[in-house]
């Protein structure tokens, strides 16, 4: 999935299932934020769309009003944004164990017992 703005709003809506009007509603409440070319033609990704479906789906098949819709989808966002904290986190623990045990392995000393020393 790509979050690279590709499609011109009408490709967008199509792909969504929605008539172009109803993507710059959402985006004037602020469900979805398309990126813009430098003349101002909305872009959507591959994320977008996807956002759009979602909101379709918690609108028509669940009955959310556009409100349940934006709680819904900061909801997702922050769920989203705590993940990626989650992986960095993780991430950053494995590579302290990995070097704690490259440590250990440079620092600890097996003990060899000497054999007993042989009376002459």
């Amino acid at each position: 999935m790509s979050a690279r703005p590709r499609y011109m709003i009408s490709v967008a809506a199509e792909l969504a299932g929605m008539h172009p009007q109803t993507l710059r509603a959402y985006e004037a409440k602020g469900l979805v934020n398309p990126g813009r070319t430098p003349g101002g033609t909305r872009l959507y990704s591959d994320e977008d769309v996807q956002r759009l479906q979602l909101i379709q789906q918690l609108t028509t098949k669940l009955g959310l009003n556009l409100a349940g819709v934006e709680h819904v989808l900061r909801l997702e966002d922050e769920l989203r944004r705590v993940r990626g904290r989650m992986e960095q986190l993780e991430s950053q623990l494995r590579t302290e164990i990995h070097e704690t045990h490259r440590q250990y392995r440079r620092e600890v000393v097996l003990y060899r017992p000497q054999p007993p020393a042989r009376n002459p």
